[in-house]
């Protein structure tokens, strides 16, 4: 028997089993909250054995912290976006892009937005994983800050580090007013205010 071929199925029995708990993972959560959901009620949904899933995870919180991941890396998409703008006006449209698709990605993943709201409340850990999230957010906008100052669009002067978490804060701000449903304007109105807002700061 080839043993690449038995290595390969198990690797992807693996994967399935991990796949089929972060989906069952992601039900419960929705249903019962951070609180409340409970990981052995997780495993007996999946029909999975107690020993298999704890090869794979060693609580809730690390289910939760896998499907943090996967809904922030879209949100972190957002924040890739090419950033080398020639002028002023092109760096204000795709600022203003950015923000608009950043809080419209926390009305669509709203849901599950609330459950990751309540476990940084409740948990260390996923405390610590919204931190380490944050910090690669501040850092990609650091980058962008830094080239637009290098590049004479932006004020030289001004701390890079030091903006871009001021920029990275007011967007987390209304993103969660937006998650908790409590935002007055539109989510336009809001990217185009914070945008004018930072920009005229920032840029020359």
């Amino acid at each position: 028997m080839d043993n690449s071929k038995v290595g390969d199925k198990r690797h992807l029995r693996s994967l399935m089993t991990r796949h089929k708990l972060l989906e069952v993972a992601k039900e419960i959560f929705l249903e019962e909250g951070f609180q409340a959901a409970v990981i052995s009620q997780m495993i007996k949904k999946a029909n999975i054995g107690y020993g298999t899933a704890y090869v794979h995870f060693k609580g809730k919180e690390d289910l939760l912290i896998v499907l943090m991941e996967n809904i922030m890396e879209q949100f972190y998409e957002i924040a890739e976006t090419s950033f080398f703008p020639k002028s002023k006006d092109e760096a204000n449209h795709i600022i203003n892009k950015q923000a608009n698709a950043f809080l419209k990605m926390a009305e669509a993943e709203r849901n599950m937005m609330q459950v990751f709201e309540q476990a940084i409340g409740i948990s260390t850990v996923i405390s610590d994983k919204w931190k380490a999230i944050r910090m690669k957010f501040i850092q990609r906008i650091s980058k962008d800050v830094v080239y637009a100052q290098q590049n004479g669009l932006a004020r030289a002067e001004l701390n890079h580090e030091l903006v871009a978490k001021g920029w990275f804060f007011t967007n987390e701000m209304y993103l969660w007013e937006i998650v908790r449903n409590e935002h007055q304007s539109s989510i336009e109105e809001i990217a185009q205010t914070i945008t004018s807002v930072y920009f005229e700061g920032l840029y020359l």
